[in-house]
């Protein structure tokens, strides 16, 4: 590659100066640089002769790139270029597209001399033209997509529709063959690879790692990932780091860190670093280090395979140097572009409108020579034989669009409790849940995992060690030992390792605390957005839904302090697609246990479960359970008085902790005001408040006003942020006047939990006394109730706690039950 013609200050030559900046100390690095010899790689042989071809196959997938930035006709330049021809927009990431087009090739070679199970994920998303123009080549666009097929008309629509109205947007999305990540948002793509392989024996994941996105805090916990990943059971991930030096205007870390400087870090990580950066034989340089990484994989996976599993191995990484936009522009305007900042998006910016600019754009894409590497929009000969047999091409691999198997799950029921409201009865919602997945994990040795950030004993989960281990290979006590548990103190990685695994084929579950599943919201945005796409892609078949539970919760956090008390995850999520989403609030053990079981076998979901570890009453038997899941939400008239029938007032709760206080309310009424008419409702299924038309759950009008009544005061006692409720439920009309949320209010300390519940409002006094306000001001006039004093007693008692905590520091016994129960035998 010729150098370019002039050299910016800041910029001397084709990588960051940094990089040739040696650390002071020097460091000790002799042997940690994998040294490998190109001979067979070189000269006149089979090698050399398919290095031909994947040149040729890349300068046409370059080609592509660079046409799909710039043009909207002339697509092959088959005519001299005209400023008409140049799109009036021009959007797109050229900087990175080479070094993806280089790297696709060198996959297809490792594919086509071992017969290999491969897909790629591109961490570069915006770098899409270089994915695109592979995928034309190959034919998988046009397997796919009709109107991609090769003629002349498949390359036009493809060139011309790239970051147009009706193409292919600026970055990877799900309508993208091959695609298991969503190019956007960047620090994910390497987590998502190690989910790809896991349970996943003969597959092998190259990730491309841009040097930017490195940088990114989950990326640096993902080079971990190996230490988790059983080489027995799961397949093996090539990452690629491509140190191109520099993002949209600076340099990068990694691209400024000098060869000792990355050996020192991966080695630590665990890897062994193999530099790849030999401009000048780089296709032998690449050749021989894919090479090299393919055995390592199989050294250590057999004998993992073999019952002799090498104790901490060290996998395989390499460090792709190449410069920023190679093979474009060298410099315009008297500035250098290949190799720096500049090259990183549209490298000629102006090319439709500055006469430089327009000149050194049709020299660039006729250096590529389109006329010798298509033929009426088909692929010569020479280009087609780079790639491998139509079965083994990374975009049509079944793996990353038909590969969804269904869960065999047990049956809930036989894990169920019977209905207890003394707490001689009372269960712990998790506890039984985990039993469940226990079983579940029997039943689905290899898709089914849990991917939990360090609180599956806290959230009371453990049961399921009794029918698995976790897996962390680095720790002896747990390593080569099948686990299906993963256990590591980092959302970012859960989510992304679970991500891989579901969009593979398989179904997981990722419990957390409430207060910090809020840390990966912007993930779940950015997989929701590509599984938007993907349900409007017709090729793209059901995947399982994405299922998240969350315990800890904020009422319960009185331990842990303001810090813990964090219901925000739900705001997050009500605004993605009403296809998607589902948020469930199941208020006892055998709600959780319908639910969960409804979730993991449910498909293409975002399912959120919101359930209390605590010890809590189990309210309903194990099918009135079902039959409260099926509905989303029922009127419990054994929990409110008259059996519920024409109220005076409903009483509603939605989430575990504020439905026990929904129903210590209604007992408390029905002894304080007999004559008060209390319904009690319970919602599990949170969307069904929707209006009509917003969520497939919602209620119909007719079925709202039967559980809510048309005109009756509403007290809705809400486990998170009362303005959920108000956005779903605005489209209701008849709510108008007369409905009252509670909620959390953003109060909370370290206190008891109690306090929390009376801190926001949300205590049984509180509720009863908005009830009692409410229904005197619609004029009720109970014989024997006099609601001033009966509402003064309530907030007398409210002050009567606050002195009672401050001075034993716990809440007294009476407020831990339900007013009225008796213990089983007494009278």
């Amino acid at each position: 590659m010729s150098p370019p013609h002039a050299i910016d200050q800041d910029h001397p030559g084709l990588n960051p100066p940094g990089a040739k900046n040696q650390p002071s100390p020097a460091l000790d690095t002799e042997n940690l640089l994998v040294q490998l010899s190109l001979d067979e790689y070189l000269g006149d042989n089979e090698n050399t002769k398919d290095f031909e071809n994947m040149v040729l196959a890349r300068r046409a997938a370059n080609y592509l790139a660079a046409s799909m930035i710039f043009l909207k006709d002339n697509v092959t330049v088959s005519s001299p270029l005209k400023k008409d021809d140049i799109k009036n927009r021009l959007l797109g990431h050229w900087g990175t597209c080479p070094a993806i087009t280089l790297i696709y090739s060198h996959c297809n070679r490792l594919i086509r001399k071992h017969d290999l199970d491969m897909l790629l994920v591109t961490g570069p998303g915006h770098g899409a033209p270089g994915v695109l123009g592979n995928l034309y080549l190959e034919g998988t666009l046009g397997k796919f997509d009709e109107k991609y097929s090769w003629s002349n008309q498949g390359l036009r629509e493809l060139i011309r529709g790239f970051s147009w109205p009706g193409g292919f947007p600026s970055h990877v999305n799900a309508q993208v063959p091959g695609a298991i990540h969503e190019g956007g948002e960047l620090g994910y793509a390497l987590a998502v690879a190690f989910g790809a392989v896991m349970d996943n024996p003969d597959l092998i994941v190259p990730v491309i790692v841009g040097d930017g996105e490195a940088e990114s805090g989950p990326t640096s916990t993902a080079w971990h990932s190996y230490k988790y990943l059983d080489p027995r059971e799961s397949g093996a991930v090539i990452p690629i780091l491509n140190a191109n030096g520099y993002k949209i205007a600076e340099p990068t870390v990694f691209g400024c860190m000098s060869d000792a400087e990355l050996a020192s870090l991966f080695s630590g990580y665990g890897y062994q670093v193999r530099i790849v950066e030999k401009m000048d034989q780089i296709d032998a340089d690449m050749a021989a280090s894919m090479e090299w990484a393919y055995r390592e994989i199989r050294k250590i996976q057999t004998a993992a395979r073999s019952g002799k599993p090498i104790t901490k191995p060290r996998w395989p990484m390499l460090i792709l140097r190449t410069p920023k936009g190679w093979t474009g522009p060298n410099d315009v305007h008297g500035h250098q572009l290949v190799g720096t900042w500049r090259a990183h998006q549209v490298p000629l910016p102006k090319a439709k409108t500055d006469e430089e600019e327009f000149a050194a754009l049709e020299a660039w894409l006729r250096s590529y020579k389109p006329e010798e590497l298509f033929e009426d929009g088909k692929p010569v000969q020479g280009i087609l034989d780079a790639f491998p047999k139509r079965e083994r091409m990374m975009g049509s691999n079944p793996k990353t669009y038909a590969a969804h198997v269904p869960l065999d799950l047990p049956d809930f029921k036989k894990f169920g409790a019977e209905a207890a409201i003394h707490q001689d009865g009372w269960k712990s919602c998790m506890q039984l849940c985990g039993e469940f997945l226990g079983e579940v994990m029997d039943k689905n040795k290899s898709s089914f995992r849990l991917f939990s950030p360090d609180e599956l004993d806290s959230n009371k989960l453990s049961a399921v060690f009794d029918h698995t281990n976790r897996n962390f290979q680095w720790d002896p006590f747990c390593s080569n030992k099948g686990g299906r548990v993963i256990e590591v103190l980092s959302e970012h990685q859960c989510q992304g390792w679970m991500q891989g695994y579901t969009l593979t084929g398989r179904v997981a579950l990722f419990p957390s605390y409430e207060a910090f599943l809020a840390i990966i919201t912007t993930m779940v945005l950015q997989y929701a957005k590509f599984q938007k796409v993907a349900r409007e892609t017709s090729w793209r078949k059901d995947i399982g839904s994405l299922n998240y539970v969350q315990s800890s919760t904020l009422w319960r956090q009185e331990h842990n302090g303001f810090s813990h008390q964090n219901p925000s995850f739900i705001d997050s999520l009500i605004n993605l697609k009403s296809n998607m989403i589902r948020i469930y609030l199941p208020a006892d053990a055998n709600i959780l246990l319908s639910t969960m079981s409804h979730c993991l076998g449910s498909k293409n979901y975002v399912n959120l479960i919101i359930s209390s570890k605590q010890p809590t009453p189990v309210w309903l038997n194990k099918e009135e359970a079902v039959e409260h899941c099926r509905l989303g939400a029922s009127i419990w008239r054994q929990y409110g008085s008259f059996n519920g029938e024409n109220p005076d007032v409903v009483l509603v709760g939605c989430g575990n902790e504020v439905t026990f206080e929904v129903i210590a309310a209604a007992a408390m009424l029905k002894i304080d005001a007999p004559e008060l008419r209390v319904r009690v409702v319970n919602v599990t299924d949170l969307m069904i408040l929707s209006a009509a038309h917003r969520h497939p759950h919602a209620l119909s009008e007719a079925t709202f006003h039967e559980l809510f009544t048309e005109d009756k005061p509403l007290i809705f006692n809400f486990h998170g942020y009362p303005g959920v409720i108000r956005g779903l439920i605005f489209d209701r009309q008849s709510t108008a006047g007369r409905l009252t949320i509670k909620g959390y209010d953003e109060e909370g300390t370290t206190t008891t939990p109690f306090k929390m519940l009376s801190a926001n409002k949300c205590s049984r006094f509180d509720l009863a006394i908005d009830a009692l306000t409410a229904v005197e001001r619609k004029g009720f006039k109970g014989k024997n109730v006099d609601v001033k004093k009966l509402v003064a007693d309530y907030q007398a008692r409210l002050k009567a706690h606050d002195a009672y905590i401050l001075e034993h520091g716990e809440d007294p016994a009476d407020l831990t039950d339900i007013p009225g129960v008796e213990a089983p035998g007494k009278k």
